[in-house]
């Protein structure tokens, strides 16, 4: 069983004498930063130039270049992009670093990968809210907070755990549950879970539903209603209600087809894929890929892009949402 926690279970004065410096001051940045202070953290801003300086500063605070920052810190929050932590971090932070203070993360693949290798002489924790930055700021000024992950993979100073869990009280995590896990555990499953179901498989289902409708003989119209829009509507039902509660929802008929058919369709075949996709996070056989990739430009990224946003079912999306009010 994991651990959770919540409010209860934290000393709110566990960062009373620490001063953190948001390094990264977009989604995740803003709106952890803004809930940190509001909790009545000293929250500092580390920008790069032209990366932010300005909306940091509207929000009242203290900004400084990322080195100076890094240097002003006891706990160093990166909350930049995956991939720019390498350079960031070889160029501002890593001399900065003394012992006993904390760098902090909301995404492990840097550490987990070792792009990133820090000093032994200092903490290295994680705090990870499950939803977006927006989310999270909305959550905190109702009350509530979006749940988070923690994970400490080195502890310098004896209160790396202590350090992580006041940041997750003080952005609003432990007021809903914090769940304790592993830097290894946080980055694979991640990678995995957007690989095979969040991104790459609910994209490439929606394609090959969309595709075979077509095929078919039905008008991509229809098609699109049937693959793609109406997708919303059932993940909204499974997001509220998990998937019996959705099935609960939907006609004798939708519950008859999908239990029945769904298996045949999402078959063993597709579960044999996934665990290849498994051994490739796991072995670093994809973040190898990744990091030579976005060396060389992203080129297969970029091309893929173009290739989606040409598709059929983008074009006719488009047309249906702006039909609907959803896309101007």
């Amino acid at each position: 069983m994991v651990n959770v926690y919540y409010d209860k279970d934290v000393d709110p004065s566990i960062l009373r004498d620490e001063v953190i410096a948001i390094i990264g001051y977009g989604s995740q940045g803003r709106n952890q930063g803004l809930n940190l202070r509001d909790s009545g953290i000293k929250v500092i801003v580390g920008c790069r130039p032209g990366k932010s300086e300005g909306l940091a500063k509207s929000d009242g605070f203290e900004t400084y270049p990322v080195d100076e920052a890094a240097r002003r810190a006891t706990i160093i929050y990166v909350l930049l992009p995956d991939m720019v932590h390498r350079e960031v971090y070889e160029k501002h932070i890593k001399e900065n670093l003394e012992p006993g203070k904390a760098l902090c993360f909301s995404h492990g693949f840097s550490i987990h990968y070792k792009q990133v290798a820090p000093p032994p002489f200092v903490d290295v924790i994680m705090v990870a809210p499950k939803g977006p930055g927006p989310l999270v700021r909305e959550n905190y000024l109702r009350g509530s907070g979006v749940p988070a992950l923690i994970a400490v993979e080195q502890d310098y100073s004896g209160r790396a755990k202590q350090r992580a869990l006041g940041i997750a009280r003080a952005i609003g995590a432990t007021r809903v549950g914090v769940i304790e896990t592993t830097f290894k555990d946080e980055t694979e499953s991640d990678l995995i879970g957007e690989q095979t179901v969040l991104v790459g498989g609910l994209m490439e289902l929606i394609k090959a539903g969309f595709e075979v409708l077509v095929e078919a003989g039905y008008p991509p119209e229809l098609a699109y209603f049937e693959a793609c829009n109406e997708a919303k509507l059932i993940m909204d039902l499974i997001y509220k209600s998990g998937i019996t509660g959705m099935l609960k929802a939907v006609s004798d008929t939708a519950k008859y087809g999908g239990l029945v058919i769904g298996p045949k369709v999402i078959d063993e075949h597709v579960k044999e894929n996934m665990r290849r996709v498994v051994e490739e996070v796991k072995s670093g056989v994809f973040a190898g890929k990744w990091i030579e990739e976005y060396e060389k430009g992203a080129p297969t990224l970029k091309r893929l892009m173009e290739e989606t946003e040409k598709s059929t079912i983008e074009v006719v999306g488009k047309k249906i949402r702006k039909m609907a009010g959803i896309e101007e």
